[in-house]
């Protein structure tokens, strides 16, 4: 058995607190739908997916009337299934990698706090080569291309018709960490002050001289979705793994220390004029 995504257990979760906001146990669901308590619960903890046509029993059951919101959890049924264009790169990248990119198509907000590393979803093609040149130690040249080649698509959600909302926070540290050579730096400073007169894209740099802040413990994303904050995802991600943190109480945490970081950061304007400096004064 492949291992639950994070949609099915977007998925599965959602379910599972719309039945107790009806105040139904499994067996109320089992006696009432016909659905068994094992396959419902094997549904809610993401070990199994769901059918379309039972999903639509389960919102029925469970009072869901407003329409965009069967809209979405339809859809997450659905999409369960699909096959991304990153699939085609399925021997290249991780499960958890996979996971990212289907939440990126999926989501309409992105906040992100990266502390070495421009977001990925702002680099030149020459930037992400050397940062997964330098990260994946034993990647041939031509899986280096391969993860370049994902990085780039991966940036269409910028540019859709109904683009990816990004609020970027970017420690000073990283626009002066020597990467690459001074052309592929200057090339990447360059795209962040262009990516930033995008309206739908906000860039602040965290200075170094900045007060004690709660990204000090570390980089994080938080991934928003329209159809509500209870299935929100951040993302922390290491050396050899990813970890989606999914529970709603700690979302916020996140949430809030991504507050604290905005209000430590410096103001956009402020934030092109050195981005704009240190590409102007790269030697």
């Amino acid at each position: 058995m492949t291992a639950p995504t994070v949609r099915r257990r977007r998925l599965g979760a959602e379910l599972r607190r719309l039945r107790e906001a009806a105040g139904l146990k499994l067996e109320d669901v089992e006696s009432r739908a016909g659905i068994t308590s094992s396959t419902l619960s094997r549904i809610e903890t993401a070990r199994t997916g769901v059918k379309v046509a039972d999903a639509e029993i389960l919102l029925d059951l469970y009072a869901v009337e407003d329409v965009a919101k069967r809209h979405v959890m339809l859809g997450l049924v659905r999409d369960g299934a699909k096959r991304g264009w990153w699939q085609t790169y399925r021997d290249a990248i991780r499960p958890a990698y996979a996971d990212l990119i289907s939440l990126e198509a999926d989501a309409s907000s992105l906040r992100t706090y990266q502390t070495t590393l421009i977001p990925g979803l702002l680099q030149t093609a020459g930037y992400a080569r050397a940062t997964i040149s330098a990260i994946n130690m034993t990647s041939t040249p031509e899986q280096v291309n391969a993860l370049v080649e994902v990085r780039r698509a991966r940036q269409a959600v910028l540019t859709k018709p109904d683009p990816l909302e990004v609020w970027a926070i970017i420690h000073e540290a990283s626009l002066r960490t020597r990467l690459a050579d001074i052309p592929t730096m200057r090339d990447q400073l360059q795209r962040l002050l262009e990516v930033a007169d995008f309206p739908h894209v906000s860039l602040q740099v965290l200075p170094l001289e900045a007060s004690p802040h709660p990204g000090l413990s570390g980089p994080f994303a938080v991934l928003g979705f329209a159809e509500g904050a209870e299935l929100d995802v951040v993302l922390l991600e290491s050396l050899t793994t990813a970890l989606y943190v999914e529970d709603p109480a700690e979302v916020t945490v996140y949430g809030s220390a991504f507050e604290r970081l905005r209000a430590a950061a410096l103001p956009f304007g402020e934030s092109a004029d050195l981005i704009s400096n240190l590409k102007d004064n790269l030697k």
